[in-house]
């Protein structure tokens, strides 16, 4: 029999400055603070920690010593993949990262998957603060966040007193846009919306459904529409708004067939994001529908596929949007008061948008 294998004993910050006859502070500041040292020094420190496989200081032990993760937490009540399919959460990321880069800190992901109330991830995340993503009020994962003891900001809703916040003004924008539908002469409108709750309802949307939505951003756009279309003399219970749980361009194709199927006579469909509206622009074309002279569909995002397709939208800063919560968290300077940053938009009229059809004008749709 053989003589068993002797694994070779990994080293050590200690044995790695006794090797080099320095003291460990040196050894430590080669990797952590390399401006304490001559450049030949660290190239010989950093030499001798790969000949005696010395994998540096361990990030763990030095968290607990400074008290820092280095890295800043990201809380989005969406599966993983969503941070890189939607791209406003995508715009959203990039600026945030940006931030991060700045700052020289990491970025730490922390999905939560719609419905799960389990919120171990937010209690294990080593972090430094939170920036958290358009999440309901009543969801518990921002209650875990808001329970820890760091800083956070929340982009765009909800609004937390007390805790920084970076957004548009949701109800100016939409009210800007529905005046101009409102001017084109629009009375007969369908409204498509994200998700309202935790709860799922693809579906028509009660009054008093939209009147109570967690997801304050939808419900501030729905109330200006509401607010708009009733100063032009609209019943707004008369109009049909379809919600959809899932945000993705099939899903707004499918809301908009269920709204047009049950109410052939809108003229314009409202949509809360660009993603539905771009599923509008495909329900119209597969019903033979022409945008805008049988229907006008309008989006709000201002996403890059949206003004390819020529959409008439609210344009947002989704990159800016980020970058500007990132450094609202890193900030430094000590604050008393809440501090809230909000960003402008802009009213984008494209070639979606027009007068409606009248009476008298044949409407090829079935």
């Amino acid at each position: 029999m053989g003589r068993p294998m002797r694994m070779r004993r990994q080293a050590t910050l200690a044995s790695l400055a006794a090797e080099l006859g320095v003291s460990r502070t040196t050894v430590s500041n080669a990797y952590n603070r390399p401006d304490q040292l001559s450049p030949e020094l660290r190239r010989r420190v950093l030499e001798t920690a790969r000949r005696l496989g010395y994998p540096g200081p361990d990030p763990v032990a030095r968290s607990l010593r400074t008290r820092k993760a280095g890295a800043v937490g990201l809380l989005l009540t969406e599966n993983l993949s969503y941070a890189f399919r939607d791209p406003a959460a995508i715009g959203v990321l990039e600026g945030l990262a940006l931030a991060c880069e700045d700052a020289g800190v990491g970025l730490h992901l922390v999905p939560a998957s719609p419905g799960r109330d389990d919120v171990a991830a937010v209690h294990r995340a080593g972090v430094d603060g939170f920036v958290v993503y358009s999440v309901p009020d009543d969801d518990p994962h921002l209650a875990a966040v808001l329970a820890r003891p760091v800083p956070t900001v929340i982009i765009d809703q909800p609004q937390v007193e007390g805790v920084d916040r970076v957004g548009p003004d949701d109800a100016k924008a939409m009210t800007e846009l529905a005046e101009h539908l409102i001017g084109l002469g629009h009375r007969q409108v369908g409204v498509l919306c994200m998700r309202l709750g935790r709860d799922r309802n693809d579906d028509f949307v009660s009054a008093e459904r939209q009147h109570e939505a967690h997801f304050h951003v939808q419900r501030t756009r729905l109330e200006a529409l509401a607010t708009a279309f009733t100063k032009a003399g609209v019943d707004w219970a008369s109009v049909p708004v379809v919600e959809r749980f899932d945000h993705t361009v099939d899903e707004g194709a499918s809301a908009a067939r269920q709204l047009l199927g049950s109410y052939p006579q809108v003229t314009a469909l409202i949509c809360t994001s660009d993603i539905l509206a771009l599923g509008a622009l495909a329900e119209a074309d597969r019903r033979g529908l022409r945008v805008p002279a049988d229907l006008t569909v309008t989006g709000f995002d201002g996403i890059s596929e949206a003004e390819r397709a020529g959409l008439t939208t609210v344009h947002q800063p989704v990159l800016e949007k980020g970058r500007a919560a990132g450094k609202l968290l890193l900030a430094s300077a000590e604050h008393v008061n809440p501090r809230v940053i909000t960003l402008p938009t802009e009213l984008r009229i494209g070639t979606t948008s027009a007068a409606p059809r009248t009476m008298e004008e044949h409407w090829f749709g079935p």
